[in-house]
């Protein structure tokens, strides 16, 4: 019976089969890094403390702003690689691999320089809200910064596993990280004394070394065909990787409004020690998100490949497929709304108390960020963006102000902050399902088809 159950589960289109066995094997990696992010998380707040834990994650939100300048040749490269070996371009895919890799190098040096002649001027202590010692608070800015100048590079390793739809690949360099990271804290426990800068550190190389080492195993066995070379960089295919990659960088642009300014806006308005519950409360219901996002991650560079091969019905099935499992998501979000408090307890103990109001309007954030997630996926695979982009350009101009205005003028605090995301996403949840109706059935004209 088992046997039955699995031939059938792994039976269909070879496209769903490698879907499938990709989302399986996310499932297992994804729980894993889960687990292990649940244990971190406490243990990090007692190696360092609430206000100092709350300093690192906005420090690191500050940081992650900096994905902002790949100009979304990372999801450039994915629709151009996916696309090329579509069409069994080898060739052509390599090229394209090489020239983002030429690309990404030199944006990260040019941002390495000018950090480094600006740093001295920034005061940091001011930036996060902290009187702590600002000596170590600079030594770790500078040295987590160096090293993400070089992640920015060695990470493009995960675009390509992603592009070829093989996520798991990605899915196992990052628990890897999270599970060395995770065994750096305890020793660091055992050895040193609350300090940020030597977990700042830890992390950043952790993050470096194992992509690093993935990339160069990777582009020597399996995907030797499309390492990378000088010779095979050619920036003719600039124009078309970057005008691509400029219509996803104005749309990173927004999520960095949208997701990156929260702690800034929370430590700014409230205070560092106010980010810590609400970081408790997104991980606790990122649990969902990330659920989701396992499965529709796959999705992505298979619609690519069927949108090429104009495999309309596999595109249907499969979108419906999604929206009935999203139904799920809504019971979901329910229930771990009502049970909340006794998981935080459990979780995180007595250390840190999350408001009832900021779990619940995180759970709508959460419901409504996986609805657009079910029809995103298909709308970026086949490049057809440009209603979502000018929706972007409006929520990077009313976010900010909104979510000030409802943490400070209304008091709401770090609930107010997740609220005004809650708003500025609600019109892609209404538009995107119209597009891709639209687009599936022939009958998107004009910006919906473009």
């Amino acid at each position: 019976m088992i046997t039955n159950l699995f031939n059938k589960f792994f039976s269909g289109h070879e496209r769903s089969v490698k879907a499938k066995k990709n989302i399986l094997g996310s499932f297992a990696l994804k729980g894993m890094s889960m687990l292990i992010s649940l244990l971190l998380v406490p243990l990090t707040i007692d190696y360092l403390n609430p206000t100092k834990y709350g300093i690192w994650i906005t420090l690191m939100s500050v940081i992650a702003w900096f994905n902002f300048f790949d100009v979304g040749l990372g999801n450039g490269l994915r629709n151009k690689f996916a696309t090329a070996k579509a069409e069994g371009k080898d060739e052509l895919a390599r090229t394209y691999i090489s020239t983002t890799y030429a690309i990404i190098t030199i944006i990260s040096i040019s941002l390495f320089i000018i950090f480094f002649l600006i740093n001295h001027f920034l005061n940091w202590g001011k930036i996060l809200n902290t009187t702590n010692d600002l000596v170590e608070l600079e030594k770790l800015v500078f040295i987590v910064f160096s090293v993400f100048c070089m992640q920015f590079i060695v990470k493009l390793i995960n675009v390509i596993f992603i592009a070829d739809q093989r996520p798991v690949m990605s899915n196992l360099i990052n628990t890897t990280a999270s599970l060395v990271s995770l065994i750096t804290v305890v020793i660091l426990m055992k050895t040193t004394k609350g300090s940020l800068f030597y977990l700042g550190a830890s992390f950043s190389l952790i993050n470096l070394i194992i992509p690093l080492l993935a990339g160069i195993w990777f582009f020597n066995t399996s995907y030797k065909k499309y390492k990378p070379t000088f010779s095979s960089v050619d920036f003719s295919h600039l124009k078309e990787l970057v005008s691509l990659g400029m219509r996803f960088f104005i749309m990173q642009g927004a999520a960095l409004v949208v997701f990156m300014t929260d702690n800034m806006i929370i430590t700014q308005t409230t205070g560092p020690q106010d980010v810590t519950p609400y970081n408790i409360a997104y991980k606790y219901f990122g649990i969902v998100t990330m659920v989701f996002t396992i499965v529709t991650t796959p999705l992505w560079s298979a619609y690519t490949e069927a949108y090429v091969k104009k495999d309309f019905s596999w595109i249907r099935q499969a979108t419906k497929k999604v929206y009935k499992l999203w139904g799920l998501v809504f019971v979901g979000l329910v229930v771990m709304l009502l049970v909340s408090n006794y998981a935080y307890s459990f979780w995180v103990g007595d250390k840190v108390s999350v408001p009832f109001l900021l779990s619940a309007i995180m759970a709508l954030w959460v419901l409504l960020s996986t609805s657009t997630m079910v029809f995103s996926n298909f709308l970026s695979g086949i490049s057809k963006i440009k209603l979502s982009l000018w929706h972007s350009v409006f929520v990077s101009i009313i976010n900010i102000p909104l979510s000030i205005f409802f943490a400070k003028n209304l008091a709401m605090g770090s609930a107010g902050v997740i609220l005004a995301s809650v708003i500025c996403v609600f019109p892609r949840a209404i538009f995107q399902p119209i597009q891709y109706w639209k687009i599936i059935n022939g009958k998107a004209k004009g910006i919906w088809n473009q």
